[in-house]
């Protein structure tokens, strides 16, 4: 009985054990509803964390667009003044489309007057004209401004090392009046004197000859400012002119890119094409001119050049003329000496010795009055005008064998009589005449207002 009993115990124990385990290991099954964790993957809404696309309002950011009001970009560098140079335009509490109105620049904090020429006509009935020195290249001698009055209103009413400022009624300084239906018009002319350099064939100038009109026009109740820049009619193409030798001048056009570089050396590392003319220029840049001979390859040819000149017109013997180099030598009469160029094994070229390179300053011819006797016979300065046009090189060249007394190269500097003495010693038998195509003088003007 007892045994029995015990066998029970037993087998209930055993049965108990089962049911235990039996329902410890069932919940783990449920652990697969662990996939509810799958509703962690609304971690997805990081997607939706993407939303700092709210931030895209930060987009706003882009109204540094009204930074447009920078839109000067076109004449911005007019307005490049330094601080100390600045002069007021306007009242002090002028806005920024204010200044603009009354052609000035706005820093943000003041109207101030650019690098150019300012005109405004106030109601009151004056002109004020602001002239810059940087409103041409090469820059204006400001001091040397003339309207067309002589009478004392036409001095500047106030003058810096980089401003003057002129300030005259309408009706003075020998402005012009003129009608047109419903518009008075009050006009004037500003000019700037310029040196001018007078050869045995022409006259030249490296200045800005700065010329403008300048009009007030009374509308009604309205006023407007204008200014009207005087230019010329260019001259007609080129003619080419051949010779017996093939000789080719041409411009070069390499530039300095890097600190240190020689602009002398490095401009003949690249020349215009004849697709780029005609080459502008403006007064006083170097104009790098190279003569070359061609189709020719024996190492012992020297060229020489003789004369070379420049003309108006393309035509080489034309008038006016202005020499640049003399036997081979700068011309001295000329107060921007014509600088030679040395053509060495330095080069890189194959034959040297076939190549002349010399450089000179840029000019424009002035044509000059009739002669006046109580002068001397001399031309007339008050009647000299820059054209303002092309001009051409043209280039005396010949090829010269070296000897023992002579090495072809030009003596420069030394008296005249050894120059003769020289020339007729060099042996010139085979010569041509090699002229460019043509420079355009760029108009000295950067900007009006």
């Amino acid at each position: 009985m007892a045994m029995k009993l015990i066998c029970g115990c037993l087998l209930a124990l055993a049965l108990l054990g089962c049911l235990v385990d039996a329902q410890y290991f069932k919940p783990q099954k449920p652990q697969q509803p662990q996939q509810p964790q799958q509703p962690q993957q609304p971690k997805i809404p990081p997607k939706r964390y993407i939303p700092p696309q709210p931030q895209q309002p930060q987009q706003p950011q882009q109204p540094k667009q009204p930074q447009q009001p920078k839109q000067p970009t076109e004449t911005f560098h007019s307005c490049e003044v330094e601080e100390h140079y600045k002069i007021q335009c306007g009242a002090p509490s002028i806005t920024a489309s204010e200044c603009e109105a009354i052609n000035c620049c706005f820093d943000g904090r003041t109207c101030y007057y650019g690098k150019s020429v300012t005109l405004q006509c106030t109601k009151d009935a004056q002109f004020i004209v602001v002239v810059a020195k940087d409103a041409t290249l090469p820059n204006i001698d400001i001091e040397s401004i003339s309207f067309l009055g002589n009478d004392q209103n036409c001095s500047p009413v106030g003058t810096t090392s980089a401003f003057a400022i002129y300030q005259f009624p309408v009706t003075g300084c020998g402005t012009v009046m003129t009608e047109e239906p419903g518009v008075i018009i009050y006009e004037n002319r500003m000019s700037s004197l310029y040196e001018v350099a007078i050869g045995h064939y022409g006259a030249i100038t490296r200045d800005s000859h700065y010329e403008l009109l300048v009009q007030c026009r009374y509308i009604g109740t309205s006023v407007e400012a204008l200014v009207i820049e005087v230019g010329l009619v260019p001259p007609p193409p080129p003619v080419a002119a051949p010779g017996p030798l093939r000789v080719e001048l041409r411009l070069a056009n390499g530039q300095c890119n890097v600190k240190g570089c020689v602009e002398a050396t490095v401009a003949y590392s690249s020349f215009y094409a004849d697709s780029d003319y005609p080459v502008t220029k403006v007064l006083r840049d170097p104009v790098y001119v190279e003569v070359r001979i061609l189709e020719r390859t024996d190492p012992n040819l020297v060229l020489t050049l003789g004369r070379c000149w420049a003309t108006a017109d393309p035509y080489p013997h034309s008038l006016p003329q202005w020499d640049l180099l003399i036997d081979g030598c700068p011309y001295r009469d000329d107060r921007y000496l014509t600088a030679l160029v040395p053509v060495d094994a330095s080069s890189g070229l194959a034959c040297p010795t076939h190549h002349r390179r010399f450089i000179f300053k840029m000019f424009t011819f002035v044509a000059t009055g009739a002669a006046n006797p109580s002068k001397g016979g001399a031309a007339d300065p008050e009647v000299m005008t820059p054209l303002k046009e092309k001009i051409y090189i043209h280039c005396d060249a010949a090829v010269c064998q070296p000897s023992l007394g002579n090495n072809c190269e030009p003596r420069c500097f030394r008296k005249r009589r050894d120059i003769a003495a020289s020339v007729q010693r060099a042996t010139r038998a085979e010569t041509a005449l090699v002229s460019s195509q043509e420079l355009v003088i760029v108009g000295p003007s950067k900007t009006t207002q």
